[in-house]
């Protein structure tokens, strides 16, 4: 018999991103009761400055559930709208820091689901870090909210291989959907009451998840060729990783979404390169990064060949 019965179940979820509309998703098609759903408010965005809703918000408002945006997590008229949806589980995905009175409402509890094996890459960006450091596991984890970020005890894990030419934008795909499985599983754990949760670990070195910035993505030229690729695809498609093409006496801000290893013994200098009506090839220590998809300033993401079409590259062009 289970302890609690899904009807009994009134759940608040909280997201805001594409990556948590899966398990939202997920929710109203398994029959589950979300008395409420919380987001982001509005934020202008795009050359016309429009208000734009999230992703989860967009989905909410169309499969006709409660939406709350609140600015102040703490303010007294949040706290009385979320009370007074008798909700007994916070389910949490890609959402901000909760304040101890909001994630300890809930009788069962408010659990996150986080696109990383925990306790490894706590914070903002686990999917990026993964790819950039080499990694080739990562998964999804649920956990109990405590009052740190990504340090509760541990539901459930599972786990997913990184692909020598996954991204993250296909592994964000991938672990959303993961991600989803999951927090069901979990979900029906608490129904059954059989759920264990297992502390996590800080006495080994952790790898940190940390927010990523401008700085972040600028390559350096001067790291192994695997690293370099590592970089790139770990920022791509999004926020991209960037250098500078010092073209003659311009010098140009570029972004670089797609590229592949070339490994072979040259002398040309790192940054040196090489050139042909298709492709442009960076010389770096162990081989080549040959671009495949770039984006100059006021223009948008093309092939290298569909560049090269309209930009004129002296024999002195380097790349730093």
């Amino acid at each position: 018999m289970k302890l609690v019965d899904k009807k009994e179940l009134r759940i608040v979820f909280m997201g805001t991103p594409e990556f948590a509309v899966a398990t939202l998703t997920q929710l109203v098609e398994n029959g589950y009761n979300v008395v409420g759903v919380i987001t982001a408010p509005d934020k202008p965005a795009g050359r016309g400055r429009k208000l734009q809703e999230s992703a989860v918000k967009k989905y909410a408002v169309a499969n006709n559930l409660k939406v709350l945006q609140p600015t102040n997590l703490k303010s007294e008229s949040f706290l009385e709208e979320l009370t007074a949806l008798n909700i007994n589980l916070q389910v949490v995905v890609a959402f901000r820091m909760l304040p101890k009175v909001v994630w300890q409402i809930p009788k069962y509890g408010t659990f996150n689901l986080h696109s990383s094996l925990l306790p490894n890459y706590r914070g903002a960006a686990p999917i990026n870090w993964a790819i950039i450091n080499g990694e080739t596991e990562t998964g999804v984890s649920t956990f109990f909210i405590d009052d740190k970020i990504d340090t509760g005890e541990i539901i459930l894990q599972e786990k997913t291989s990184i692909a020598p030419n996954d991204t993250a934008g296909t592994l964000h795909d991938k672990l959303k959907e993961i991600g989803a499985s999951l927090v069901i599983k979990t979900i029906q754990q608490i129904e059954a009451g059989t759920i264990e949760t297992i502390p996590q670990n800080d006495t080994e070195e952790l790898k940190e998840a940390f927010k990523i910035h401008k700085d972040t993505c600028k390559i350096n030229w001067e790291q192994s060729i695997e690293a370099i690729y590592n970089h790139i695809r770990g920022l791509s498609p999004y926020p991209a990783s960037w250098a500078i093409l010092k073209n003659d006496d311009e010098e140009v801000f570029l972004k670089i979404y797609d590229a592949v290893m070339e490994k072979e013994i040259h002398s040309y200098t790192t940054g040196y390169l090489l050139i042909d009506k298709k492709s442009i090839r960076v010389a770096v220590k162990g081989g080549y990064i040959k671009l495949l998809e770039i984006q100059l300033p006021g223009k948008r993401k093309m092939k290298t060949s569909e560049v090269l079409n309209g930009l004129k590259l002296k024999e002195n062009a380097i790349i730093c």
